[in-house]
């Protein structure tokens, strides 16, 4: 490992992460297509983390439900750690580590996607979410810092990055969040594109990203 001076050293730290980061891109690309085909047939998108992580879980949410450089319809994701008297009632009537557990059984459904961030891959709350999640048939993807990690064992798929220091790894993750939020604006605006082909060809079956047949942005899946 390359042992980098102080306060410069940081961007010299930084840019060895994101070299060898850029040969996960394919990861976050796939995970931006498919958050499309689940979100665009009606599913949710429930993100959280603890600290710097869950400020980059909001960030994701935030970008879902806004927009991430064009406009279109929004989407529904939750950042679960926002809800503050949720966590807080949660925490003192079942303690922290059901903070995220019990929101998950709460919101999540079959098909959705739960994103977890964490640094360490360790947090327990994060992976106590991370089993509910699966009970409940809720996808669960993981961005870590170094493999292994057990956050990456209990996800069904994740994104680890190899880097030295916290901070550095949460930069890489906004990276990350940001790359996943434009594959995802790719896939819709495939799909808006297959869909506009075959409406020029008579076609009425209207599919998204992943092909389902569905009416426009929305779908038939309701959470209650």
């Amino acid at each position: 490992m390359t042992v980098h001076p102080p306060i410069v050293g940081h961007c010299d730290e930084l840019q060895d992460a994101l070299t060898g980061f850029r040969a996960s891109a394919h990861i976050t690309e796939g995970w931006g297509a498919r958050l499309a085909a689940v979100l665009s047939g009606g599913g949710r998108l429930l993100a959280a983390g603890n600290g710097g992580s869950a400020a980059q879980a909001q960030h994701l949410t935030a970008e879902i439900v806004g927009r991430y450089r064009d406009d279109r319809p929004p989407f529904s994701a939750i950042a679960l750690h926002a809800d503050t008297s949720s966590t807080t009632a949660i925490a003192n009537d079942y303690g922290v580590d059901e903070v995220f557990a019990r929101q998950v059984r709460a919101h999540g459904r079959p098909g959705d996607v739960l994103m977890l961030l964490s640094t360490s891959g360790a947090s327990a709350n994060l992976l106590s979410a991370a089993d509910a999640a699966r009970a409940a048939g809720v996808r669960v993807w993981a961005l870590t810092g170094p493999a292994p990690n057990p956050l990456m064992a209990g996800s069904d798929e994740s994104l680890c990055v190899e880097a030295p220091t916290t901070a550095t790894v949460q930069e890489i993750h906004l990276v990350a969040v940001h790359m996943v939020c434009a594959a995802f604006d790719a896939a819709l605006e495939r799909a808006a594109a297959a869909r506009t082909v075959r409406g020029g060809h008579g076609g009425e079956t209207r599919g998204g990203p992943g092909g389902e047949a569905q009416d426009g942005y929305g779908g038939d899946r309701t959470h209650g």
